[in-house]
């Protein structure tokens, strides 16, 4: 058998791994909230959220695989090489963090890899597609924002259109909304972080000449994706739903809707306009927005420095820890 078509075939299932890692460490990101509510166990709120992450894929399209990849690195550099230094870069930040329970950006530590390893091929910055990574980086800071910003509102306009109800009235219905919330805020987890592994394996196979364009998502390479995130959010990654969950702040079901559905939206605009976002900041950014509409001592905002802290410090870590691995793959083409 072909050597190179065997390496094709490893550096895809190697892709598929950290899509599957991607589900497992942003599993949190989904079902945080409902599982901290109590509005559904952990066991069947994985499994709600897994579903959702699968069917993903036909509500939206591929405008973030596209960007990246062939919208943060010049994709006529791409090699085995550097998708291979990517990948690990990216795989051992995510279980870095996964093992210390720190909720960072899957996507963002892709993204680091991705410019890691392009510049320990060039030995400069000049393969960087900068619009596209300046995208990116601006992410880091809108995303959180704008999940914040709904989220508050959305608690507002809930409180006042249910001033006069009573409390278990008001909880009965909000576990009730919960269902709906976590489902859509996992449609966007799926719809948006499953695409940046489409993005790779797409750069991939047009670097061994099997598609005419980057941006081309063969539809096996759409399913496969969405197939290896949801399993990876079936396994769960509890440590993390810990801290998004409790840690920060403590939700109400109320409290849980408003913060899913803020952070919902936000990635639902993200993916439509193509924008690799991080479902981590974004929901992040809602619970700490939900938490502050209470009070600001509400928020454990020593926690939420830390989290800021690992957002900061991912991209420059995954791209240094790809670096090394180009260095180390001098065995593949």
């Amino acid at each position: 058998m072909d050597p190179t078509f065997i390496i094709l075939v490893v550096l895809v299932v190697v892709a598929l791994g950290f899509d599957f890692l991607n589900g497992l460490h942003d599993a949190a990101n989904s079902i945080a909230t409902i599982v901290s509510t109590r509005v559904l166990s952990a066991k069947w709120a994985v499994l709600w959220a897994a579903f959702f992450n699968f069917i993903a894929f036909i509500f939206f399209g591929t405008s973030v695989a596209k960007m990246v990849g062939a919208g943060i690195i010049d994709p006529h550099i791409i090699s085995d090489r550097l998708i291979f230094a990517a990948l690990m870069g990216a795989i051992s930040w995510n279980l870095i963090t996964w093992w210390a329970g720190i909720p960072s950006s899957s996507s963002h530590a892709l993204i680091g890899g991705l410019v890691g390893a392009s510049v320990a091929r060039v030995g400069s910055f000049g393969a960087v597609q900068w619009a596209g990574l300046g995208k990116t980086a601006a992410g880091i800071v809108v995303s959180p924002l704008m999940g914040f910003v709904l989220a508050l509102v959305l608690v507002l306009i809930v409180s006042w259109t249910f001033v006069k109800s009573s409390p278990f009235f008001a909880d009965r219905v909000f576990r009730k909304l919960q269902f709906v919330s976590a489902a859509m805020y996992s449609l966007g987890h799926g719809g948006n972080d499953a695409q940046k592994t489409m993005g790779i394996i797409a750069a991939l196979l047009f670097a061994h000449g099997a598609t005419h364009a980057p941006g081309t998502i063969p539809l096996w390479v759409v399913l496969s994706c969405q197939t290896a995130m949801a399993l990876g959010t079936l396994f769960g990654g509890w440590r993390i739903v810990h801290t998004m969950g409790s840690k920060i702040t403590r939700l109400t079901p109320m409290q849980g809707f408003c913060a899913e559905t803020g952070g919902a939206i936000t990635l639902f605009l993200a993916t439509h306009i193509g924008v690799p976002v991080s479902t981590t900041h974004t929901i992040t950014g809602a619970i700490v927005g939900v938490g502050a509409s209470r009070r600001v001592s509400a928020v454990r905002w020593g926690v939420a420095k830390s989290i800021v802290t690992a957002w900061i410090v991912t991209l420059p870590a995954a791209g240094l820890v790809a670096a090394a691995f180009y260095y180390l793959g001098f065995w593949m083409t």
